[in-house]
């Protein structure tokens, strides 16, 4: 698959077949963040190829040439997740592994509450469940450390600075953890390809979706990872996201890692998802 359609748009996307198609162990969705797309797993999905899974990669609403629309109302949650959900059926594999970092968490949260003979497993990555940041808004520094989406609320106004003052956007976005490569990587597939104006219509929609929404547990089997020099995520909503999990389920903190997990503690990563998704059994204790 390199596209699929739904609600009157075109999404791009990577699938990449397992190494051994004779050992083929089932599919993984992996959803992409902000500001990425999905170029974001390119270094992780040939990892979990090698272990016998297929890989499905899509440029999310916003992000896809093909769909674009204008106005946050179009940027709903319940829409990106109606959008994963249809590429999930297109592939007829499901129900398949989900993984989501940053805003990618948060549609794959979404969607294993909402959808769950869709998925499988779910790997959430940075983002805790909803509620709990929510709760976390309350009870830690996360409403200081979420201080960029309230500079994103107003139209146009973070496009134009953007626009006018790239090497102080570069700035906040190393304050975050971004490397050179990281940072050029976001500049020539992110920036240059017009995904900033959509993507930002992600944050200008989040009040207008439903708050029992965000409440709904998830009955999946769920690892959550955290890094503790993640600056826009506080360890309180990572600690309590088990709550809100009635299923087997996980915390991984990997600790001294930034924000940028798939890039920059891929192996880290790509063996947390395959434990999930593909444990291993223990070697059989000799006498």
């Amino acid at each position: 698959m390199e596209q699929y359609s739904h609600a009157g748009f075109t999404f791009d996307v990577v699938d990449t077949p397992p190494t051994d198609p004779d050992r083929s162990r089932g599919t993984v969705v992996l959803l992409h963040g902000f500001p990425q797309g999905a170029y974001t797993w390119d270094a992780l999905t040939p990892m979990l190829n090698a272990r016998g899974f297929r890989t499905v990669c899509p440029d999310q609403r916003g992000y896809s040439p093909g769909a674009r629309p204008k106005g946050r109302i179009n940027y709903r949650t319940g829409l990106l997740v109606d959008d994963a959900a249809a590429l999930i059926e297109q592939l007829g594999d499901g129900p398949v592994h989900v993984v989501g970092h940053d805003w990618g968490a948060v549609v794959a949260w979404r969607l294993a509450a909402s959808r769950p003979d869709l998925v499988r497993t779910l790997t959430a990555v940075s983002v805790p469940h909803s509620a709990a940041y929510v709760r976390s808004l309350l009870t830690s520094d996360q409403a200081v450390r979420s201080w960029y989406i309230y500079l994103f609320q107003p139209p146009f106004l973070a496009e134009q600075l953007a626009k006018r003052f790239p090497a102080a956007a570069d700035k906040v976005l190393r304050s975050t953890g971004m490397d050179d490569e990281l940072l050029a990587a976001t500049r020539e597939k992110f920036f240059d390809r017009g995904s900033l104006p959509g993507s930002l219509n992600w944050y200008r929609a989040m009040m207008l979706n439903a708050p029992h929404d965000m409440t709904r547990h998830v009955a999946v089997p769920t690892t959550h990872v955290w890094s503790t020099n993640d600056v826009a995520l506080a360890r309180k909503g990572a600690q309590i996201t088990g709550e809100y999990v009635d299923a087997d389920f996980d915390l991984r903190v990997i600790e001294g890692a930034d924000h940028w997990l798939p890039e920059h503690r891929t192996g880290e990563l790509a063996e947390i998802v395959l434990d999930r998704i593909d444990p291993q059994p223990e070697s059989a204790s000799q006498d």
